[in-house]
């Protein structure tokens, strides 16, 4: 994995949409990026969103991910 993710290219690469609420301008788009381990982009969907995204590794999204199941009181 290459240190600093905003490096790596992830132009034209195929993302799965996730959408929480009435999706008429999509949400959350995720995809893993291309060549490296263990690393993944979220871009925002949304029309005032274009351009902005996110990068994190596995172990980030992971500790994201469980303790927002944990704050917000979810479950699988």
């Amino acid at each position: 994995m290459d240190s600093d993710l905003y490096t790596l290219p992830v132009s034209g690469i195929e993302t799965t949409n996730f959408c929480g609420g009435p999706c008429t301008e999509g949400c959350v788009d995720f995809a893993a990026i291309p060549g490296a381990d263990d690393s993944y982009v979220l871009r925002d969907s949304k029309p005032e969103g274009v351009g902005k995204e996110l990068r994190f590794t596995t172990a980030e999204l992971d500790d994201f991910a469980l303790a927002w199941v944990k704050e917000r009181g979810l479950s699988a």
